[in-house]
Protein backbone atom coordinates (compact mmCIF):
# COMPACT_ATOMS: atom_id res chain seq x y z
CA UNK A 1 0.00 0.00 0.00
CA UNK A 2 1.24 3.26 -1.16
CA UNK A 3 2.17 6.17 1.30
CA UNK A 4 -0.20 9.12 1.50
CA UNK A 5 1.02 12.82 1.47
CA UNK A 6 -0.80 16.01 1.98
CA UNK A 7 -0.79 18.15 -0.70
CA UNK A 8 2.10 20.50 -0.92
CA UNK A 9 0.71 23.96 0.79
CA UNK A 10 1.79 26.93 -1.11
CA UNK A 11 3.20 30.04 -0.30
CA UNK A 12 0.70 32.23 2.64
CA UNK A 13 -1.07 34.89 1.01
CA UNK A 14 -2.31 38.44 2.87
CA UNK A 15 -5.64 36.86 2.64
CA UNK A 16 -4.22 34.15 5.21
CA UNK A 17 -2.60 36.30 7.40
CA UNK A 18 -5.88 38.29 7.19
CA UNK A 19 -7.76 35.45 8.17
CA UNK A 20 -5.34 33.73 10.97
CA UNK A 21 -5.53 37.30 13.10
CA UNK A 22 -9.53 38.53 12.44
CA UNK A 23 -9.05 41.33 10.49
CA UNK A 24 -9.79 42.99 7.12
CA UNK A 25 -7.59 42.44 4.85
CA UNK A 26 -7.08 46.35 3.98
CA UNK A 27 -5.91 46.39 8.11
CA UNK A 28 -3.33 43.18 7.07
CA UNK A 29 -1.87 45.45 4.56
CA UNK A 30 -1.56 48.35 6.17
CA UNK A 31 0.73 46.55 8.69
CA UNK A 32 2.23 44.22 6.28
CA UNK A 33 2.93 46.65 3.35
CA UNK A 34 4.17 49.71 5.06
CA UNK A 35 1.18 51.97 4.59
CA UNK A 36 1.25 55.30 6.65
CA UNK A 37 -2.13 55.16 7.94
CA UNK A 38 -2.05 54.23 11.69
CA UNK A 39 -3.00 50.53 13.00
CA UNK A 40 -4.07 50.08 16.60
CA UNK A 41 -1.30 48.28 18.20
CA UNK A 42 -3.53 45.18 19.40
CA UNK A 43 -4.12 44.89 15.39
CA UNK A 44 -0.65 45.51 14.91
CA UNK A 45 0.59 42.85 17.06
CA UNK A 46 -2.08 40.25 16.10
CA UNK A 47 -1.16 40.70 12.32
CA UNK A 48 2.67 40.60 12.88
CA UNK A 49 2.23 37.54 15.08
CA UNK A 50 0.08 35.86 12.13
CA UNK A 51 2.61 36.31 9.42
CA UNK A 52 5.38 34.90 11.65
CA UNK A 53 2.81 31.86 11.94
CA UNK A 54 2.57 31.58 8.53
CA UNK A 55 5.63 32.37 7.23
CA UNK A 56 4.38 34.74 5.54
CA UNK A 57 6.65 37.68 3.29
CA UNK A 58 5.78 40.26 1.26
CA UNK A 59 5.87 40.27 -2.63
CA UNK A 60 8.03 43.39 -3.19
CA UNK A 61 7.83 42.67 -7.31
CA UNK A 62 3.96 42.90 -6.63
CA UNK A 63 4.39 46.12 -4.31
CA UNK A 64 6.31 47.32 -6.62
CA UNK A 65 3.96 47.80 -9.46
CA UNK A 66 1.24 48.94 -7.54
CA UNK A 67 2.94 51.36 -6.28
CA UNK A 68 5.33 52.11 -8.87
CA UNK A 69 8.24 52.16 -6.35
CA UNK A 70 9.29 49.30 -3.72
CA UNK A 71 10.78 48.95 -0.26
CA UNK A 72 13.94 48.87 -2.00
CA UNK A 73 16.76 51.16 -1.70
CA UNK A 74 19.45 50.71 -4.31
CA UNK A 75 23.41 51.82 -2.74
CA UNK A 76 26.16 51.95 -5.53
CA UNK A 77 29.46 52.06 -4.11
CA UNK A 78 32.96 51.23 -6.00
CA UNK A 79 34.80 48.43 -3.84
CA UNK A 80 32.83 47.06 -1.05
CA UNK A 81 35.96 45.26 0.80
CA UNK A 82 37.22 49.23 0.85
CA UNK A 83 36.19 50.05 4.60
CA UNK A 84 34.65 53.09 3.76
CA UNK A 85 32.86 52.12 1.72
CA UNK A 86 31.50 49.44 4.12
CA UNK A 87 30.90 52.36 7.42
CA UNK A 88 29.08 54.50 4.45
CA UNK A 89 26.26 51.27 3.83
CA UNK A 90 26.40 50.71 7.74
CA UNK A 91 24.45 54.51 7.90
CA UNK A 92 22.24 53.52 5.01
CA UNK A 93 21.87 50.48 6.36
CA UNK A 94 20.42 51.81 9.95
CA UNK A 95 18.56 54.55 8.03
CA UNK A 96 16.80 51.80 5.76
CA UNK A 97 16.17 49.57 9.11
CA UNK A 98 13.92 52.54 10.99
CA UNK A 99 12.50 53.16 7.94
CA UNK A 100 11.38 49.51 7.17
CA UNK A 101 13.93 49.60 4.04
CA UNK A 102 15.62 47.02 2.19
CA UNK A 103 19.25 48.03 0.86
CA UNK A 104 20.30 46.29 -2.03
CA UNK A 105 24.21 47.02 -2.71
CA UNK A 106 25.31 47.41 -6.25
CA UNK A 107 29.38 47.20 -6.95
CA UNK A 108 30.68 49.31 -9.87
CA UNK A 109 34.19 48.51 -9.72
CA UNK A 110 35.53 52.08 -10.31
CA UNK A 111 34.43 51.76 -13.83
CA UNK A 112 31.97 54.11 -15.35
CA UNK A 113 30.23 52.01 -18.03
CA UNK A 114 29.40 49.01 -15.48
CA UNK A 115 27.88 52.02 -13.47
CA UNK A 116 25.47 52.87 -16.40
CA UNK A 117 24.33 48.97 -16.72
CA UNK A 118 23.96 48.42 -12.92
CA UNK A 119 21.62 52.06 -12.76
CA UNK A 120 19.84 50.55 -16.03
CA UNK A 121 19.40 47.18 -14.36
CA UNK A 122 18.49 48.57 -10.91
CA UNK A 123 15.30 50.35 -12.86
CA UNK A 124 13.81 47.08 -13.27
CA UNK A 125 13.56 46.91 -9.50
CA UNK A 126 12.19 50.22 -9.07
CA UNK A 127 13.74 51.34 -6.15
CA UNK A 128 12.27 54.15 -3.91
CA UNK A 129 16.04 55.66 -4.01
CA UNK A 130 19.32 55.37 -5.31
CA UNK A 131 22.65 56.46 -3.51
CA UNK A 132 25.97 56.92 -5.48
CA UNK A 133 28.78 56.10 -3.45
CA UNK A 134 30.91 55.32 -6.03
CA UNK A 135 33.80 57.94 -6.73
CA UNK A 136 32.36 60.13 -9.23
CA UNK A 137 34.02 60.08 -12.97
CA UNK A 138 34.01 62.99 -15.21
CA UNK A 139 34.14 62.60 -18.83
CA UNK A 140 33.64 60.76 -21.84
CA UNK A 141 34.18 57.60 -20.28
CA UNK A 142 30.71 57.92 -18.30
CA UNK A 143 28.44 58.82 -21.09
CA UNK A 144 25.17 57.44 -20.60
CA UNK A 145 25.00 58.30 -16.96
CA UNK A 146 23.08 61.25 -16.54
CA UNK A 147 20.42 59.87 -19.24
CA UNK A 148 20.10 56.74 -16.81
CA UNK A 149 19.43 58.63 -13.97
CA UNK A 150 17.04 61.05 -15.33
CA UNK A 151 14.91 57.84 -16.41
CA UNK A 152 15.09 56.64 -12.90
CA UNK A 153 13.69 60.03 -11.53
CA UNK A 154 10.82 59.81 -14.43
CA UNK A 155 9.94 56.38 -13.13
CA UNK A 156 9.41 57.57 -9.55
CA UNK A 157 12.73 57.28 -7.78
CA UNK A 158 14.92 60.08 -6.07
CA UNK A 159 18.43 59.69 -7.21
CA UNK A 160 20.93 60.98 -4.27
CA UNK A 161 24.60 61.78 -5.09
CA UNK A 162 27.50 62.02 -2.64
CA UNK A 163 29.55 64.97 -3.28
CA UNK A 164 28.38 67.67 -6.06
CA UNK A 165 25.66 66.38 -8.20
CA UNK A 166 24.27 68.04 -11.33
CA UNK A 167 21.36 70.46 -11.50
CA UNK A 168 18.30 69.31 -9.98
CA UNK A 169 19.85 66.01 -7.93
CA UNK A 170 19.95 65.70 -4.32
CA UNK A 171 23.19 65.55 -3.09
CA UNK A 172 24.90 64.87 0.51
CA UNK A 173 28.06 66.79 0.53
CA UNK A 174 31.25 66.13 1.82
CA UNK A 175 33.50 69.24 2.04
CA UNK A 176 36.55 67.20 0.28
CA UNK A 177 38.90 70.35 -0.64
CA UNK A 178 38.52 71.90 2.56
CA UNK A 179 39.42 68.96 5.11
CA UNK A 180 42.60 68.27 2.50
CA UNK A 181 42.93 72.15 3.02
CA UNK A 182 43.28 71.70 6.84
CA UNK A 183 45.82 68.62 6.32
CA UNK A 184 48.08 70.30 4.40
CA UNK A 185 48.51 73.64 6.38
CA UNK A 186 48.33 71.11 9.60
CA UNK A 187 51.38 69.41 8.21
CA UNK A 188 53.15 72.65 7.13
CA UNK A 189 52.55 73.87 10.91
CA UNK A 190 54.49 70.63 12.25
CA UNK A 191 57.77 71.30 10.18
CA UNK A 192 57.27 69.44 7.01
CA UNK A 193 58.30 71.47 3.37
CA UNK A 194 58.20 68.40 0.93
CA UNK A 195 55.52 66.40 0.07
CA UNK A 196 54.55 63.95 -2.62
CA UNK A 197 50.44 62.97 -3.34
CA UNK A 198 49.41 59.76 -4.45
CA UNK A 199 46.06 59.86 -5.91
CA UNK A 200 43.66 58.05 -8.44
CA UNK A 201 43.58 58.93 -12.28
CA UNK A 202 42.39 62.61 -13.02
CA UNK A 203 38.59 63.48 -13.52
CA UNK A 204 37.99 61.35 -10.20
CA UNK A 205 36.22 64.34 -8.23
CA UNK A 206 37.00 63.14 -4.68
CA UNK A 207 40.52 62.56 -5.78
CA UNK A 208 41.13 65.39 -7.51
CA UNK A 209 39.46 67.77 -4.79
CA UNK A 210 41.59 66.42 -2.27
CA UNK A 211 44.84 66.90 -4.36
CA UNK A 212 44.03 70.35 -4.91
CA UNK A 213 42.83 71.10 -1.51
CA UNK A 214 46.14 69.74 0.22
CA UNK A 215 48.41 71.18 -2.28
CA UNK A 216 46.48 74.88 -1.49
CA UNK A 217 47.22 74.15 2.15
CA UNK A 218 50.39 72.89 2.07
CA UNK A 219 51.38 75.50 -0.19
CA UNK A 220 50.08 78.57 2.01
CA UNK A 221 51.67 76.66 5.10
CA UNK A 222 55.14 77.37 3.10
CA UNK A 223 54.91 73.66 2.12
CA UNK A 224 55.72 72.30 -1.80
CA UNK A 225 54.15 69.84 -3.33
CA UNK A 226 56.94 68.10 -5.45
CA UNK A 227 54.93 65.78 -7.17
CA UNK A 228 51.51 64.09 -7.68
CA UNK A 229 51.69 60.56 -9.21
CA UNK A 230 48.17 58.75 -10.34
CA UNK A 231 47.59 55.19 -8.84
CA UNK A 232 44.29 54.45 -7.58
CA UNK A 233 42.06 54.62 -4.77
CA UNK A 234 43.31 50.39 -3.75
CA UNK A 235 45.62 49.41 -1.36
CA UNK A 236 47.58 47.68 -3.33
CA UNK A 237 47.68 51.35 -5.79
CA UNK A 238 49.32 52.90 -2.69
CA UNK A 239 52.10 49.89 -2.44
CA UNK A 240 52.65 49.77 -6.06
CA UNK A 241 52.97 53.91 -6.14
CA UNK A 242 54.99 54.02 -3.49
CA UNK A 243 57.51 51.28 -4.66
CA UNK A 244 58.38 53.61 -7.66
CA UNK A 245 58.83 56.38 -5.18
CA UNK A 246 61.44 55.01 -3.41
CA UNK A 247 62.89 53.55 -6.18
CA UNK A 248 62.96 56.68 -7.54
CA UNK A 249 64.71 58.22 -4.67
CA UNK A 250 62.32 59.62 -2.09
CA UNK A 251 63.86 62.16 0.17
CA UNK A 252 63.80 61.81 3.94
CA UNK A 253 61.62 64.12 5.55
CA UNK A 254 58.97 64.20 2.65
CA UNK A 255 55.67 63.64 3.62
CA UNK A 256 53.58 61.18 1.24
CA UNK A 257 49.73 62.34 1.34
CA UNK A 258 48.04 59.04 -0.08
CA UNK A 259 43.99 60.01 -1.11
CA UNK A 260 42.47 58.07 1.40
CA UNK A 261 43.41 55.69 4.15
CA UNK A 262 43.68 53.01 2.13
CA UNK A 263 45.77 53.96 0.02
CA UNK A 264 47.94 55.48 2.75
CA UNK A 265 48.00 52.16 4.37
CA UNK A 266 49.88 50.59 1.47
CA UNK A 267 52.02 53.21 0.97
CA UNK A 268 53.07 52.47 4.75
CA UNK A 269 53.69 48.77 3.95
CA UNK A 270 55.70 49.49 0.84
CA UNK A 271 57.89 51.58 3.25
CA UNK A 272 58.71 49.01 5.56
CA UNK A 273 59.48 46.46 2.95
CA UNK A 274 62.14 48.71 2.02
CA UNK A 275 63.35 49.22 5.34
CA UNK A 276 61.87 52.71 5.74
CA UNK A 277 60.38 53.87 9.11
CA UNK A 278 57.24 55.07 8.60
CA UNK A 279 57.60 58.61 10.24
CA UNK A 280 60.95 59.06 11.24
CA UNK A 281 62.16 58.19 7.30
CA UNK A 282 58.92 59.31 5.43
CA UNK A 283 56.17 61.05 6.80
CA UNK A 284 52.61 59.61 5.61
CA UNK A 285 48.95 60.76 5.79
CA UNK A 286 46.00 59.94 4.88
CA UNK A 287 42.26 60.88 4.64
CA UNK A 288 38.82 59.66 6.14
CA UNK A 289 40.04 57.56 9.50
CA UNK A 290 39.01 54.62 9.16
CA UNK A 291 39.40 51.89 11.94
CA UNK A 292 42.40 50.11 10.54
CA UNK A 293 44.09 53.89 10.25
CA UNK A 294 43.48 54.11 14.22
CA UNK A 295 44.90 51.05 14.99
CA UNK A 296 48.48 50.15 13.03
CA UNK A 297 51.38 51.45 14.56
CA UNK A 298 52.56 54.29 14.15
CA UNK A 299 48.74 55.43 13.76
CA UNK A 300 48.01 56.89 10.75
CA UNK A 301 47.52 61.35 10.88
CA UNK A 302 43.90 61.23 8.91
CA UNK A 303 41.10 64.01 8.15
CA UNK A 304 38.54 62.33 10.53
CA UNK A 305 35.07 61.76 8.22
CA UNK A 306 31.70 60.95 9.67
CA UNK A 307 31.18 58.00 7.72
CA UNK A 308 28.32 56.68 8.69
CA UNK A 309 25.90 59.56 9.43
CA UNK A 310 27.01 60.51 5.53
CA UNK A 311 25.28 57.17 4.71
CA UNK A 312 22.44 58.18 7.00
CA UNK A 313 21.96 61.57 5.66
CA UNK A 314 21.82 59.98 1.93
CA UNK A 315 19.27 57.41 3.16
CA UNK A 316 17.17 59.80 4.36
CA UNK A 317 17.87 62.60 1.33
CA UNK A 318 16.18 59.26 -1.06
CA UNK A 319 13.76 58.93 0.93
CA UNK A 320 12.10 61.98 2.49
CA UNK A 321 9.65 63.71 0.29
CA UNK A 322 10.59 67.39 1.37
CA UNK A 323 13.95 66.86 2.45
CA UNK A 324 15.94 70.37 2.72
CA UNK A 325 19.48 70.00 1.97
CA UNK A 326 19.42 73.53 3.39
CA UNK A 327 18.02 72.42 6.91
CA UNK A 328 21.27 70.32 7.11
CA UNK A 329 24.32 71.51 9.17
CA UNK A 330 27.68 70.24 7.51
CA UNK A 331 29.37 67.34 8.54
CA UNK A 332 32.62 68.06 10.46
CA UNK A 333 35.23 66.96 8.95
CA UNK A 334 38.81 67.06 11.22
CA UNK A 335 42.58 66.65 11.27
CA UNK A 336 43.76 64.17 13.32
CA UNK A 337 47.39 63.82 13.86
CA UNK A 338 49.04 60.49 14.82
CA UNK A 339 52.60 58.73 15.12
CA UNK A 340 52.88 58.15 10.96
CA UNK A 341 53.59 62.55 10.91
CA UNK A 342 56.10 63.40 14.17
CA UNK A 343 56.82 66.99 14.16
CA UNK A 344 59.78 68.34 12.14
CA UNK A 345 62.81 70.39 13.71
Amino acid sequence: MSEMHAPARGAATLHDVAREAGVSLATASRVLNGSTRKVAESYRERVEAAAEKLGYTANLSAQATARGTSAIVALLVADIADPYFGQLASGVARGADEAGLVVTIAITERDPQREVKLVRALRGQRPRGLILAASRTEGPDAAGLESELEAFSGMGGRVVVLGQGAAGQRSVGLDNHGGAVALGARLAGLGYRDAVVIAAAEGIRTSDDRVAGFTSGFSDGGGTVREVRRGGFTRDAGYATAQELIADGLAPGTVVFGISDVVAIGIMSALRDAGLRVGDDIAVAGFDDIATGRDIRPGLTTVRVPLEDLGYRALHAAIEADWDPAAEPPLPLEVVVRGSTPPRA
